[in-house]
């Protein structure tokens, strides 16, 4: 089969189109928490918010896409386990799970699982679709990340959307627009090498 076939057919992530094999899904999946945990290295401190603004938001949400909700999940799990087993690399070299910030890691993973179930009916593959994909991403990190972060940090839930979400938002525009770019480009460039 073509890879020009296959990147027309629903069902395929970008991962999918390597030679299948167990030493190749371990590898994705450890390569992708290794990206994650690099990502959150990329962080900035907000005034007022126990959350920076990192890469690793990205980082989850391109590795769910791009290897598909079983691997995604597997690699954003391994990254929780290992930072809360103490690997230091969470956001700005944290580990551990008491931190008011660890809810956003529980949603990485969700959000990771459900966009790579959105990238196997195609989600990634047009600039709109791959929009909407980091969109639904986002939202579900939120979802999680914000109440957690309200219970962890003992606040209300209006401060916690003020310190762990608006500040947030044109960031996650502008990671949303990165994988706009990189995703749909990408399917395009595998399309013409088949």
């Amino acid at each position: 089969m073509s890879t020009a076939s296959v990147t027309s057919r629903p069902g395929v992530v970008l991962a999918d189109l390597l030679p299948a094999s167990r030493t190749k899904d371990i590898a994705l999946v450890l390569g992708g928490a290794a990206l994650t945990g690099i990502a959150a290295q990329i962080a900035v401190p907000v005034p007022g918010s126990p959350v920076p603004v990192s890469g690793q938001t990205f980082a989850a949400l391109l590795v769910g896409t791009a290897l598909g909700a079983r691997r995604g999940f597997l690699s954003l799990a391994l990254y929780a386990v290992a930072g809360m087993a103490g690997m230091p690399w969470f956001a700005q070299a944290t580990s551990g799970y008491g931190m008011p910030s660890f809810g956003y890691i529980l949603g990485m993973m969700l959000a990771a699982t459900v966009v790579g179930a959105l990238a196997r009916r195609s989600a990634d593959r047009s600039v709109l679709r791959t929009a909407g994909a980091m969109a639904v991403g986002s939202l579900i990190i939120y979802a999680v990340g914000v109440p957690y972060l309200a219970l962890a940090a003992d606040m209300t839930l209006s401060k916690a959307v003020a310190a762990g979400l608006t500040p947030f938002l044109i960031g996650d525009a502008l990671k949303a627009a990165l994988a706009m770019g990189v995703l749909p480009a990408a399917w395009k460039l595998v399309g013409r090498r088949g």
